[in-house]
């Protein structure tokens, strides 16, 4: 009964905190301006299941697609088996869902392969950071806590694999020996090549095996709250993030409804501006301006580094790096939702997204070819938060680089980007 009082109390109260970060992070993200994404279902839906799901954009990249899978698949399927654990961390049973018969044997059977899979793929993936140093994992922007990050949750993941099979190994042993309550059930296909070794005494292995069944739950429940503070957020957030894509051409920009009720009054003086079409900033300065959705892209950044290393501006040497933007974002989001926690409405800190985060020089190196949103494996749009920057820098405070102002005085003068007038445009076609 005391390891069952304990257990619950882990149990609940990993659920309760999670809960607690969760409701933070949606409170962020409601930080921000409405975007009606509720139309084409179906097709929202149908892109939910092969990006979210199917992991369709990550195989673009066939190696690291191939591991990533791996460890998709054995984090979900694998737990399954958490249910499990938790009844019988609850009701003091041992593997309940052995009246199963054949098909638990082909469950656990199953995890333990993908638990292979998720610990072999996750060794690779720490060589390819660490070891190989592969160039889009090892940037200026993932120094210091962005690559502790990912190393953690590897590690971790490797460590709660291991716990697995060798309290499967453990249990198998225990069973061999008809240990107490250990009854003859399972499938080891993996775990038993561990048995050679493993102590001969029972009570070693009884202690080994219910160290690794509390190591193996509670690391999963502390995985769980650590979520919310790592990159790593993207397993929950990958699937709302898809469904609420930009499901409209990549190079289509969104007009800003103030602007086009002001042309159109100015076209049609008949024309009255409906109240709540007001803004009350052009653009974005800080995160409170950027939409609801740019914040909920930021919060699923995996991180991964594929919307850089497209990037044609960042391959060119310019400053800008897509991936930067996005962790910008989500840094500066957090900053703010605790500013709000703190003193219950946000206090003034001196602080902005643009310059403080985003430098005015990162912004104007975007070409704005959609490389990035292209390349995202989880459709996060970086260029949606450069845009509306931007539309500050020139809406609402006339900064813009020599180039832009050039443009602008030509469009003003000659109807067109080039300084030529309208009458001499085709003179080149004279020229011998």
């Amino acid at each position: 009964m005391i390891g069952q009082l304990i257990f619950a109390v882990c149990f609940l109260g990993a659920l309760f905190f999670f809960g607690k970060n969760a409701q933070q992070i949606y409170s962020n993200i409601k930080l921000g301006r409405d975007l009606d994404r509720s139309d084409r279902s179906s097709e929202r839906w149908k892109t939910m299941f092969l990006v979210a799901l199917g992991q369709k954009k990550m195989f673009k990249r066939i190696i690291p697609a191939i591991l990533h899978l791996f460890v998709y698949l054995g984090f979900v399927i694998i737990n399954i088996e958490m249910l499990e654990i938790i009844i019988d961390g609850l009701f003091g049973t041992h593997r309940v869902f052995s009246f199963l018969g054949g098909f638990y044997n082909f469950l656990i059977g199953s995890f333990e392969w993908l638990a292979l899979g998720v610990l072999l793929s996750c060794v690779i993936f720490l060589i390819r950071r660490n070891v190989v140093k592969v160039t889009r994992l090892n940037s200026k922007e993932l120094n210091n806590w962005p690559k502790t990050d990912a190393n953690i949750i590897l590690i971790t993941e490797i460590l709660l694999m291991s716990a697995f099979l060798l309290m499967n190994a453990t249990d198998l042993k225990l069973q061999l020996y008809g240990f107490e309550h250990f009854n003859a059930v399972g499938s080891f296909p993996v775990s038993h090549y561990l048995l050679p070794y493993l102590p001969t005494s029972t009570t070693t292995l009884y202690m080994i095996e219910r160290f690794c069944w509390w190591f193996h739950i509670l690391g999963v429940l502390a995985f769980l709250n650590y979520l919310p503070y790592s990159k790593h957020l993207h397993i929950v957030l990958a699937f709302p993030n898809t469904y609420f894509s930009n499901l409209d051409a990549k190079g289509k920009l969104s007009n800003m409804t103030a602007v086009t009720n002001e042309v159109k009054a100015m076209l049609d003086p008949s024309f009255t501006p409906p109240s709540s079409d007001a803004t009350a900033r052009f653009g974005a300065k800080d995160v409170q301006d950027l939409t609801w959705k740019s914040l909920l892209d930021a919060y699923t950044c995996t991180e991964c580094g594929r919307c850089t290393s497209s990037c044609p501006a960042n391959i060119t040497g310019k400053l800008l790096s897509p991936r930067k933007i996005m962790m910008d974002t989500r840094d500066r989001l957090t900053e703010v939702g605790n500013n709000i926690k703190v003193h219950g409405s946000f206090v003034e800190d001196g602080k902005s997204l643009i310059d403080t985060y985003i430098s005015r020089e990162e912004l104007w190196a975007c070409t704005s070819c959609n490389a990035c949103v292209e390349q995202c494996p989880v459709n996060i749009n970086p260029l949606d938060i450069i845009i509306e920057l931007r539309r500050f820098a020139v809406m609402e405070e006339s900064q813009a680089p020599a180039s832009i102002n050039n443009m602008f005085g030509n469009i003003e003068n000659n109807g067109a980007p080039w300084k030529y007038a309208q009458m001499d445009r085709a003179n080149w076609t004279q020229q011998q």
